[in-house]
């Protein structure tokens, strides 16, 4: 076998079996598999916060060095979701989705032999690809793959993965940081993504039937322009994502971020966060020109000018900065006034459990006549609740478990919604695309909810720092209030088998 048939063999997307194709609800396998993939990559990112002092005392690092373990994951997120959206338009999204499982499950396995905290970094930015290659096509094969009247409930449901994972981390990091070593928190991943794998093979329907053929697109232009139609044919010449793009968006995340970090104390001079800031924000302003007169931009202006998305990926990114501060603040803040880890870890489970309940069911207490704009809305008004509550009260398990309730299921009604409002407004060929940006979106808010909580300890301690911290935040929820607007529903093909 050559390496032509090899490639046709690995992106050629095979069919549902004929029992599985034809039930009326095999939708609802699908939308199961892609929750498989949702919970392992939320399990991933809650669990390793809680392993930090564990991989501090290892590798004798830092509390600033050691946090790179998370966020050179979430910085390879940000970087690659757009563009794997673009290629999976290509080569199928089935077929992205299955490999993302093998690749994340084969650097899992790595990350947890590392001899030192920068090769467990570079395993990480690995798992960062095949988690990129999951998530750039989870929300598009669910909103391509279930019904309109269903499209809220899959998303909710999958939602719901998401929380659970992020419920179980905390506690599972804990358990296996105390019970066996740090090294289980990521060989656990392993025997679930080979349960992906084979659950993807067989569940997911085809996105493509033929690996070579050409695909037309039409993206919407900027306000004021006409929709124009793009055939894409699978060229060597032709380039498959806007590479300049990219570069630049990883440019300027990561600057910001390092700008972050070095203020959180990384042992590097202090003029350094000045020039990081200013070379972040350079590049910012070079990544808009450049978006502008891309032929494909992995940011599709045309996408995010379209009526509704633009807000929405403010509030998703929110939505995440939200979830994700707690999550890092409420063991610091708990421990430091002399919580147990474990007990820390239980009550800090709260949140995610609230966020998993209420984007499943929670939504079912409100009244049925409320719009996705108006869940969305309510949602952000109890998380700012919330929030100000868990810093304006005592610190104690008993004291701070009301407000991360009230905080998660807020989220739990804010972000389905807001994503519903969001998938609505894009073009079906451009699902992949949108999905992508959906979740570039929620990884820089995860990403900038670590940063962010750490550089509040750092500046101000525990006590003081995470309240000032999570003070802004309810702010910041109240702002989504104001942000959240309807969406103009698109048409959407049905799957393919």
């Amino acid at each position: 076998m050559n390496a032509t048939d090899l490639a046709a063999l690995l992106l050629t997307e095979r069919p549902r079996p004929r029992g599985i194709a034809g039930w009326r609800h095999a939708h609802w396998l699908a939308v199961g598999t892609v929750c498989l993939g949702a919970f392992l990559g939320q399990l991933d990112a809650s669990v390793i916060a809680l392993v930090f002092p564990a991989l501090g005392r290892h590798f004798d690092a830092g509390f600033a060095a050691v946090e790179w373990v998370a966020l050179a994951y979430l910085l390879v997120l940000v970087a690659l979701l757009a563009p794997i959206g673009w290629l999976s338009d290509l080569v199928g999204r089935k077929t992205m989705y299955i490999g993302g499982f093998a690749v994340f499950g084969l650097s899992s396995f790595g990350a947890g032999f590392a001899e030192s905290l920068w090769i467990l970094v570079g395993c990480r930015a690995v798992q960062a690809v095949g988690a990129a290659m999951m998530q750039a096509n989870s929300v598009a094969l669910v909103a391509r793959g279930v019904p309109e009247h269903a499209m809220r409930r899959a998303l909710g449901i999958q939602a719901a993965a998401q929380g659970l994972g992020l419920a179980l981390g905390p506690s599972l990091g804990g358990l296996l940081v105390e019970h066996a070593s740090w090294q289980w928190v990521f060989w656990v991943n392993v025997p679930i993504a080979v349960f992906g794998i084979l659950a993807g093979w067989y569940l997911l329907p085809r996105t493509r039937t033929c690996p070579t053929a050409a695909v037309t697109t039409t993206v919407p232009e900027p306000r004021g322009r006409a929709p124009r139609s793009r055939a894409r044919a699978r060229s060597p010449r032709e380039p498959r994502f806007d590479l300049p793009g990219m570069l630049l968006l990883t440019g300027a995340t990561t600057a910001l971020l390092l700008a972050l970090s070095t203020a959180s104390g990384l042992p590097l001079p202090g003029w350094v966060v000045a020039a990081l800031l200013l070379a972040a924000a350079v590049l910012a302003v070079a990544l808009v020109r450049q978006e502008r007169r891309a032929a494909r931009p992995i940011l599709a202006p045309g996408l995010v000018n379209t009526p509704g998305v633009r807000s929405g990926l403010v509030v998703a990114l929110i939505g995440y900065l939200l979830l994700f501060c707690p999550l890092v603040l409420g063991p610091v803040r708990l421990t430091g006034s002399g919580v147990s880890t474990a007990a820390a870890g239980l009550v800090v489970t709260l949140l995610p459990a609230a966020f998993a309940v209420a984007a499943t069911v929670g939504g079912g207490l409100l009244p049925r006549g409320w719009s996705d704009v108006t869940r969305c809305r309510f949602g952000a008004g109890l998380a700012a609740a919330g929030l100000l509550l868990f810093a304006v009260l005592p610190v104690s398990a008993a004291a701070v478990a009301a407000p991360l309730l009230v905080a998660g299921y807020g989220l739990g009604l804010l972000l389905p919604a807001n994503n519903a409002l969001v998938m609505r407004a894009i073009p079906a060929e451009c699902s992949a695309v949108g999905g992508g940006m959906v979740n570039m979106a929620r990884s820089l808010g995860t990403a900038l909810g670590m940063a962010l909580s750490v550089l509040g300890v750092h500046l101000a301690g525990a006590a003081s720092g995470g309240r000032t911290v999570l003070v802004a935040l309810s702010a910041v929820a109240v702002a989504a209030v104001a942000l959240t607007r309807p969406a103009t529903p698109r048409s959407r093909p049905a799957a393919t088998r």
